[in-house]
């Protein structure tokens, strides 16, 4: 994205605000909002903002997955997907005793 090609003054938005949210869906892009000559705001197509929040989303996981291995509070792979498998069974069973 090109900020340069992307920044417009409110007063363009008050104007021409349906050209403006048409086009932002339509190529999925982030506008920047002028205010006095300083950018003030951003309006972004909902799907690259929801996109932006899970990938925000997924670095916080990997930083904290970092800093528990590093504190040493983690479990192998088999033993890990062993638990899942016992966690998913109770499920079933305690499931299968509500339905009978």
């Amino acid at each position: 994205m090109k900020l340069s090609e992307s920044v417009k003054p409110i007063s363009y938005i008050k104007s021409h605000a349906s050209e403006v949210i048409r086009d932002i869906n339509e190529n999925q892009k982030t506008l920047v909002i002028t205010h006095n000559g300083k950018a003030k705001a951003i309006l972004q197509d909902i799907t690259v903002y929801e996109q932006a929040q899970e990938g925000i989303a997924l670095l916080k996981i990997l930083v904290l997955s970092g800093k528990e291995m590093k504190k040493g509070r983690y479990a192998n792979l088999e033993n890990s997907f062993r638990n899942l498998r016992k966690r998913i069974d109770n499920f079933k069973r305690h499931q299968h005793e509500i339905q009978s």
